[in-house]
């Protein structure tokens, strides 16, 4: 198979956010890229039985277009709650979070359902991106992110990307009961359908854990990825499929 032109543009969302100017955040659509089906076609996942070549023509396009100052740190993501620093000793580290107060360093995570939680200082100091599944939701890696950017709560904005939404994820009472016995008021995240199970919301309770910490500034969050097949990758909808990526950086 031979990779379609150079120039194709890629697609992406930018947060909608009060961050300072030189803050730059994107994350990236499934089109404009060079992948076959099923990772059809911009998938930056390494992981996921793509060609290498196609993904690495896909992060390269990505660069590009975004006129990325480095190549992003493709750290490995576990569902925890390891946070990286950047810059770190090497770039395939295993982290669900990863910031960086240095112009020039590219914080990148890749999601296909969960969600991706993006920091930036008030200040533009420092900047973070958070992979937050269910598992490291409920683990506290929004915390622990939190934790290592060492800034007052209130001096943090926060965006909730594009995630699994309400309708469309459904769990078992082990899903609920982890984030429950955490917090009563958890339990207004889960809505019971008709198969005894539940209707979890990502990012209702992305946005209890932050209210928690005292980030006032909470936006984004309103994406489904299950349901805009066109614009998004799925796993919980299409299993074998790429994956999308938020990118933070701060710009020299």
């Amino acid at each position: 198979m031979s990779l379609t032109p150079a120039s194709a543009t890629i697609a992406v969302l930018t947060p909608d956010w009060p961050a300072p100017a030189h803050v730059r955040a994107a994350f990236t659509l499934r089109t404009g890229g060079v992948s076959a089906p099923p990772f059809d076609s911009l998938n930056v996942g390494a992981h996921v039985g793509d060609r290498q070549e196609a993904v690495a023509e896909n992060r390269q396009r990505i660069r590009a277009q975004l006129r990325l100052p480095a190549e992003p740190w493709w750290v490995e993501q576990v569902h925890g709650t390891g946070v990286l620093e950047l810059p770190g000793q090497t770039p395939h580290a295993t982290a669900d979070a990863v910031f960086t107060r240095r112009a020039g360093q590219v914080c990148v995570v890749q999601v296909a359902d969960c969600l991706p939680v993006l920091f930036a200082a008030r200040d533009g100091s420092a900047v973070a991106a958070t992979h937050a599944g269910w598992r490291g939701l409920a683990a506290g890696v929004l915390e622990a992110t939190v934790a290592r950017l060492a800034l007052h709560p209130r001096e943090l904005i926060a965006w909730l990307g594009p995630a699994i939404g309400s309708a469309h994820f459904e769990v078992g009472d082990e899903v609920r009961a982890a984030f429950v016995a955490q917090e009563r008021g958890a339990a207004a995240a889960f809505a019971g359908n008709a198969r005894g199970r539940w209707q979890c919301d990502l990012a209702a309770l992305a946005r209890r854990r932050l209210a928690g910490l005292g980030v006032p500034a909470v936006l984004g969050g309103s994406w489904c990825t299950y349901a805009a097949r066109s614009r998004f990758f799925s796993y919980r909808r299409d299993g074998r499929c790429g994956r999308m990526a938020a990118l933070i950086w701060l710009e020299r």
